[in-house]
């Protein structure tokens, strides 16, 4: 007698379980904005968490320490320098304490924030980005070069800021016929994916100004579409199909005539917001109006992506907060955190691996990408592409307190700094070099971009300038250390 055993695909991650944090560690009284936009509305990292709420008279979101819990007084100062709602924050993923911020006001700004959080109202941004003739809606940061900042908008212009001159590098007009949906970098972010109203896939180089690869009608239904690179140069997309049925499929980036693979989920009508994990390779799906958040895997394997489970509450969510891996409890062996929104309260959902021991799990957590920026954004402008830089987990992530320069100074990395010790030179006056490499001092500015005029807003109020000859200052110190060691 012979007995026929089903194959079970290995997998470190076949049991990931969600699990929905207790209600003295989430965050109530939280008016979370009821804008009609399929954005996250939500953003985290290891120090802090945005949230964008509903205000009147103009647009802001809230900022809170990520520890903090309970109930959120209606008075607790806000990030309210937008003329109108705003639909997009994002965590610069060079510095914990810079926020970028996108609004119906055609404006971005970018916010420098305190590691206490907010004492008082914030409405002077240290920033302001004006190069779209229409509401802003989509944010994405360059993943390795520093202070490299891609903005969408309604006016289908794909613009690529300098965010520390303030100065609009490359604009691509022609590209997208209309709305833009979603914007994705590659791993080395020297290419991103696009996906638009027209249903078409975008593979495009933003420093040529080119479109490399297109496929039309990667979805058949007539729903948003979002897309995301994977790790090896993949493509996940989301979307529905011609009986309205939603839809992830995979695609190779060198041929894009036909998915790898296509999968149908439901027939829910919320649009799927796609969370991509690289270290892990784990996509999750979080729909706005749902209940669910589903999660799979993506091997080489097929059917390429594995469905593994999914995570069914009773309150709908109105956007989630992907927190970054540097922020997850690797002592809980938990890979992966949600800040699940609700109409009035934020619920944190981890993903964790069960296991027995209580030691490090190295195979949970790969180096992850680190603070430290791999080029400087003139590098990036030049044509040079790196990976980010990876950091390891191991004992737990630390994260240091806040770069005062990060925005408007061109700081040498650290890989640059510590090659050759007994060559650092010391500035004669390193105010004057800080003050000439920060071009301060100059109020406002025009700069011609294709042909039409950008007005560029060099505000530099009083407060920062001291912080700014603080960092220099020590700069300076350091660099006479060194000379005599």
């Amino acid at each position: 007698m012979s007995f026929r055993r089903g194959v079970v695909r290995q997998s470190k991650f076949r049991h990931v379980f969600a699990q929905a944090w207790k209600a003295e560690h989430c965050l109530d009284d939280v008016r979370v904005s009821r804008v009609t936009w399929d954005g996250p509305l939500c953003a985290a990292n290891p120090k802090l968490i945005a949230v964008v709420i509903e205000a009147g008279g103009g647009g802001a979101f809230l900022v809170l320490p990520l520890a903090k819990s309970g109930r959120v007084d209606q008075n607790t100062p806000t990030v309210c320098g937008h003329a109108a709602p705003v639909l997009d924050v994002q965590w610069c993923p060079h510095d914990d304490n810079v926020i970028a911020s996108a609004s119906e006001d055609c404006t971005v700004k970018i916010w420098q924030i305190p590691d206490e959080g907010l004492t008082s109202p914030m409405s002077e941004a240290v920033v302001t980005l004006e190069g779209h003739s229409k509401r802003v809606g989509i944010l994405a940061w360059h993943p390795s070069a520093l202070n490299i900042l891609l903005t969408a908008g309604c006016d289908n212009v794909l613009c690529v800021w300098d965010v520390g001159t303030g100065e609009l590098v490359y604009q691509l007009s022609d590209a997208h016929p209309d709305l833009i949906y979603s914007v994705s970098w590659n791993r080395e972010g020297n290419v991103l994916c696009t996906t638009c109203k027209d249903k078409a896939l975008r593979v495009i180089d933003p420093r040529r100004g080119t479109v490399l690869k297109v496929r039309e009608k990667a979805h058949e239904g007539t729903r948003p579409m979002r897309a995301v690179f994977l790790a090896d140069g993949k493509i996940l997309t989301t979307g529905f199909s011609r009986m309205s049925e939603r839809q992830l499929a995979l695609w190779d980036t060198r041929d894009l005539s036909e998915p790898m693979v296509t999968q149908e989920i439901d027939t829910s009508n919320g649009v799927l917001l796609p969370f991509y994990d690289p270290d892990t390779n784990m996509v999750y799906l979080c729909g706005k109006g749902d209940c669910t958040i589903r999660y799979f895997e993506v091997t080489d394997e097929s059917p390429y992506v594995h469905f593994l489970s999914l995570y069914s509450s009773k309150e709908p969510q109105r956007g989630a907060g992907f927190l970054s891996k540097r922020g997850v409890d690797v002592n809980k062996c938990e890979i992966a955190r949600f800040y699940k929104l609700h109409e009035r309260k934020v619920e944190p959902i981890s993903m964790t691996v069960p296991r027995k021991s209580d030691l490090f799990q190295g195979d949970l957590y790969p180096d992850t990408a680190g603070l430290e920026p791999a080029l400087l954004a003139e590098d990036w402008i030049s044509g040079q592409d790196a990976p980010p830089i990876l950091v390891s987990l191991s004992g737990g992530y630390t994260a240091p307190p806040s770069k005062c320069g990060t925005l408007r100074g061109r700081p040498k990395l650290l890989s640059q700094t510590n090659t050759s010790p007994t060559s650092t030179t010391v500035p004669a006056n390193p105010m004057a070099v800080e003050m000439e490499s920060e071009g301060l001092g100059h109020g406002q500015g025009r700069r011609d971009v294709d042909g039409g005029t950008e007005r560029v807003k060099k505000e530099v109020n009083d407060k920062f300038r001291h912080i700014l000859y603080k960092n220099s200052i020590a700069r300076y110190k350091l660099a006479v250390l060194r000379k005599k060691n």
